[in-house]
């Protein structure tokens, strides 16, 4: 049985992981329940674990998984979000296959905050790796470092990803990845910033 506190604390981690898709923190949780300890949510996220309905990933900030979703029945409601990591391999001249089996964990590369993803289309970002079809994964912000690949939104009509340029006279550079392709050049006012790249998806 849990008590009314856990209860709240164990809606609040499935609310979260419902609309973020990543486990909250512990700061995240004492916050959202309106509380400044994060001692009193340490014992909350125990307890929980002890009850079996969470389970905890030592040393990881956001390392809370869902055990059993009771709402309804299926065991480990959230998918996991790491793999093994066996290795390396050569792209190149083969090396010695040694065993190395960490994990590698999916939320560095895919989810987080202010995150959000795009299908690629077209052929102008190949020289980038990005491919048609590729699926980019976009950190949401107004702004870019010079050489980020970034989306940006052109006359806020038109959204294309390039590598950002800011060039002399106040003029912003979107650059292709493809030779054939030339840079396109604009009013720094007519360009806004949607987020700048993060990783990449692509199925075989």
């Amino acid at each position: 049985m849990l008590t009314p506190g856990q209860r709240k604390a164990l809606d609040f981690i499935k609310d979260y992981l419902a609309s973020e898709g990543i486990a909250p923190s512990l700061a995240e949780i004492a916050e959202g329940l309106g509380t400044t300890s994060r001692g009193s949510m340490h014992k909350q996220v125990q307890a929980l674990a002890a009850a079996g309905v969470i389970r905890i990933r030592p040393g990881r900030q956001r390392g809370i998984e869902l055990v059993d979703d009771e709402d309804t029945g299926m065991e480990n409601a959230l998918c996991p979000d790491s793999l093994p990591l066996l290795g390396r391999i050569a792209a190149g001249q083969p090396i010695v296959a040694i065993p190395d089996e960490e994990t590698l964990n999916l939320t560095e590369f895919l989810l987080g905050p202010n995150r959000f993803a795009l299908r690629v289309q077209g052929d102008s970002m190949i020289e980038a790796g990005i491919l048609d079809g590729d699926t980019v994964i976009i950190r949401r912000g107004e702004t870019a470092e010079d050489g980020d690949i970034v989306v940006a939104l052109i006359d806020d009509d038109e959204a294309t990803l390039k590598r950002f340029h800011r060039r002399v006279g106040g003029k912003i550079e979107l650059a292709p990845e493809n030779r054939s392709l030339r840079p396109m050049i604009f009013e720094d006012h007519r360009v806004r910033i949607q987020g700048v790249l993060v990783s990449q998806l692509r199925v075989y």
